[in-house]
């Protein structure tokens, strides 16, 4: 069980918590008991397709009976520990769910995205073209700029509107986020990871590129193959290899010559530019329209929302067109904007509060072997609602409304609607999040991390797919890295394989849990508003995410084995 120290300083005396990764004294059975919350929750979704709200609330439940019966942590501190995660729940992630629904609402109410899904199909009217631009291209580029669910909403919300149905929109926007999270908000995966493990950052960006490199251009032929099958897939080979070879190209150089900060963005824009332009000289012999294919039988499209290609619409002026596309450029803009060090530090200058979470912050102790040395866990809510990109996201539907003059009224009505429309989903956010801090806390994830440390030989493999496992149940490549970068690199070094390695490892296995998290989950069944139906989308991308976790993880077994690891490193 915990052990309990008194702490005099910083905390006024607060009793101490030491996290006890092996509670029952066997490693084996102690991560099987870890790993209960989150069986109760996937299986709740995926297996007995309850509500996603009913579920997180029993995975919360059994988070909090394994923290505080099995692994001894004070029910005051679990109690806390999944307040704190409800409250990141809502901010940013909730906030940037609200406002990029609030945002799509208003292109519908005032007819804009009518107008802009011709503008669409005039670049392309095949469908498998249009899912290639928008869920890898731009959605790469929302992951490069912001991050924390923003392209899976963005992406999920314009498929919707494009005639795709709510399963192809949900799962496919989850397969494509995949290839830029690593280097996702400007790099933060990887800048948190460099600051746990103490290892340089530009040789965590170089190892992660060359990682990604083949992924990146596997992902958009996975992406088709998941959508329209092997054949129709190979009639638009050339544009998907435009899309993958232009975006790993980019990824790699910026990656190794630069560093992680700019590898997303750079990457998604070289690829929209050149896959716009190659489609400019290059279009398929047979033209697929969006209702053409289903990923599933029963699976239906809201009718007054699809629009079927082959009956085009009439062109809009040019001006019309301009328009339309207004509302998502200044989207772009503004979540660019909202990313750069120097415009986050000016609005956090204005107003930022940085709020130590009383009886939770620095009364939880980290020990090794998931650590080098004991240290304490912060728990710091920064409640930052100027810089957040939520708001970057309100400031754009904003902006949009006032030039596309819609009244007052409408505005207020529209986001009105938009809330209750998004509220279930914000309490289902809080309630993931919730049971993924618990866990953390609790060292209920670094139970299950120790056991995958202790495969030996394997470990390359198992280590890259904790990586997996560690976004899977946190949401969020960051997050992982914070759990599990410390003790890649401790296991690395006792198993006298490169640091550098087997914690690049970790964040780029973890960009296809990615997929199968709760909290993308939900943000995706929001955006194309078929709430209830979240086990449905895990039961579709389950599979995906875990062979192309699979993937990375033989690959990283490649260069732990057989490359000469000295030509992988700067």
């Amino acid at each position: 069980m915990g052990a309990e120290v008194d702490r005099e300083k910083g905390n006024g005396g607060a009793m101490i918590w030491a996290q006890n990764y092996d509670p029952f004294g066997n490693g084996l059975l102690s991560a099987l008991v870890a790993a209960i919350p989150v069986v109760v929750l996937l299986g709740a979704i995926g297996l007995f397709h309850l509500r996603a709200h009913i579920a997180a609330l029993m995975g919360l439940g059994a988070g909090l009976a394994v923290a505080v019966l099995a692994f001894g942590m004070p029910a005051g501190l679990a109690l806390r520990a999944a307040g704190f995660g409800a409250a990141y729940g809502l901010l940013p992630i909730g906030w940037i769910v609200l406002n990029i629904i609030f945002l799509y609402q208003l292109t519908e109410t005032t007819g804009q995205f009518h107008v802009l899904r011709g503008a669409i199909t005039s670049i392309t009217a095949d469908s498998r073209l249009q899912l290639l631009l928008i869920a890898f291209c731009f959605g790469a580029f929302f992951e490069g700029a912001a991050g924390f669910g923003t392209p899976v909403a963005v992406t999920g919300a314009m498929l919707i509107g494009l005639g795709f149905t709510r399963l192809q929109a949900s799962g496919l926007s989850l397969i494509a986020n995949t290839a830029p999270v690593a280097f996702g908000a400007l790099g933060t995966p990887l800048v948190t990871l460099s600051g746990v493990t103490g290892l340089p950052l530009l040789e965590l960006s170089a190892m992660v590129g060359r990682q990604m490199t083949p992924f990146a251009i596997i992902v958009p032929f996975w992406l088709m193959v998941a959508y329209c099958g092997w054949r129709r897939t190979m009639e638009v080979l050339p544009a998907v290899l435009v899309a993958g070879v232009s975006f790993a190209v980019v990824q790699l150089l910026i990656s190794n010559l630069h560093g992680p900060w700019l590898t997303s963005i750079g990457a998604a824009l070289a690829s929209i530019a050149t896959l716009i332009g190659f489609l400019r000289i290059w279009q398929p012999a047979r033209i697929m329209h969006v209702n053409e294919a289903k990923l599933a039988a029963g699976d239906e499209r809201d009718v007054a929302a699809t629009v079927d290609a082959a009956h085009a619409q009439p062109p809009h002026d040019p001006a019309a067109v301009r328009r339309a596309w207004m509302p998502w450029i200044i989207l772009t803009v503004c979540v660019f904007l909202w990313g750069l060090p120097f415009m986050k530090q000016g609005l956090d200058a204005i107003f930022a509060l940085r709020l130590p979470f009383a009886g939770l912050d620095g009364v939880i102790q980290r020990l090794p072997p998931v650590v080098t040395a004991p240290e304490y866990e912060k728990a710091v809510y920064n409640l930052n609602l100027l810089s957040a990109t939520g708001t970057a996201i309100l400031v754009a539907a904003l902006a949009s409304a006032v030039l596309l003059r819609v009244p007052a009224r409408t505005i207020g009505l529209v986001y009105l609607r938009t809330w209750k429309l998004v509220l279930p989903s914000l309490l289902t956010i809080a309630a993931m999040l919730a049971l993924g801090y618990l866990t953390r806390y609790g060292g209920i994830d670094a139970s299950m991390g120790l056991a995958f440390a202790a495969t030996g030989v394997l470990y390359p493999f198992f280590g890259t797919m904790l990586g997996w496992l560690g976004v899977a149940v946190t949401g969020s490549d960051t997050a992982s890295n914070v759990l599990f970068g410390g003790l890649q690199k401790i296991t690395a070094e006792q198993l006298n394989l490169p640091p550098v390695l087997m914690a690049g490892a970790n964040s780029a296995g973890g960009v296809m849990g990615k997929m199968i998290d709760a909290q993308s989950i939900v943000v995706a069944s929001t955006a194309t508003q078929w709430f209830g139906q979240e086990g449905r989308i895990l039961r579709h991308v389950f599979l995906h995410s875990l062979v192309l976790g699979a993937l990375i993880g033989l690959f990283v077994m490649l260069q732990a084995y057989v490359y000469p690891f000295t030509l992988l490193v700067p």
